[in-house]
């Protein structure tokens, strides 16, 4: 679904056990969960207003519809100058500057960022010898500077597997290296159906990946069924519309044949 949105980027992801919502309060923006994300792009040019508008905000333990359960939800907003995380738990809302610009589930920012620095030795670069200096052991693989680097599923896991990929990713600077490095970042810390069993026979799987560059107006995005990118440009409709406008998913698997 498209709507008129400019930057900052704004997404939500799951924060069980720690989200806590409020009644309606006065003197205060109360919104609800599912509100905030068009409530952030519908106002905001910059990440500066994201701020300032989460930073009067109160969210409401309001569901969705009366047949839902809340969802308990923490956000990660996003421009070109920063990244900040905002979460609602037991004491109100917090706003975190967010350096390696990096959400996963729970648990909150702050414990994830203090897990952060357990492994604050990984590297891109060969690992040097600082167990026995003067013991020759010579790295007999290349990327063994990350020894070390969480390959579980679980949040923290993939909390500081994309922050390690993200920081020290590099691109050739074009629209189409940014994107492919993008969903290579993302592809670190996807889940393929299986690796995580949520019942008897359910599996957590990565629906769909996604970016978007505010400047050019165009929204990329991969699904589980389909790894070919496909893109809308987003400046080739009625943005000034006061109707959402939707494009059927490209779910099925999508192959170049050359021969």
């Amino acid at each position: 679904v498209l709507l008129p949105c400019s930057a900052p980027l704004s997404s939500a992801l799951n924060f069980p056990d720690f989200a806590r919502y409020y009644p309606e309060g006065e003197g205060v923006d109360n919104i609800a969960p599912f509100e905030i994300i068009p409530w952030v792009l519908g106002q905001c040019k910059t990440l500066q207003e994201a701020k300032a508008l989460f930073g009067r905000m109160r969210v409401l333990d309001l569901p969705y519809s009366e047949t839902l359960p809340l969802t308990p939800l923490h956000w990660i907003a996003s421009d070109a100058s920063g990244a900040i995380a905002v979460e609602s738990g037991e004491g109100g809302l917090r706003i975190f500057e967010n350096p390696v610009g990096v959400l996963t589930n729970s648990p909150p920012f702050d414990s994830q960022m203090r897990n952060l620095a357990n492994y604050m030795a990984l590297s891109r670069k060969p690992p040097k010898n600082h167990l026995a200096p003067e013991i020759s052991l010579p790295a007999h693989s290349r990327g063994m500077g990350a020894l070390g680097l969480p390959g579980d599923l679980s949040s923290p896991g993939r909390f500081v597997r994309c922050a390690y990929t993200k920081l020290n990713a590099r691109s050739d600077g074009s629209e189409m290296g940014n994107v492919s490095q993008f969903f290579h970042i993302l592809g670190s810390v996807a889940h393929a159906r299986g690796t995580v069993e949520l019942g008897e026979g359910e599996f957590k799987i990565t629906i769909y990946t996604s970016c978007c560059n505010t400047d050019r107006g165009i929204y990329y995005y991969t699904t589980y069924e389909n790894r070919q990118i496909s893109a809308v440009q987003l400046h080739n409709v009625d943005l000034e519309g006061d109707q959402p406008i939707a494009y059927a998913l490209v779910n099925e698997q999508q192959i170049r044949h050359q021969n």
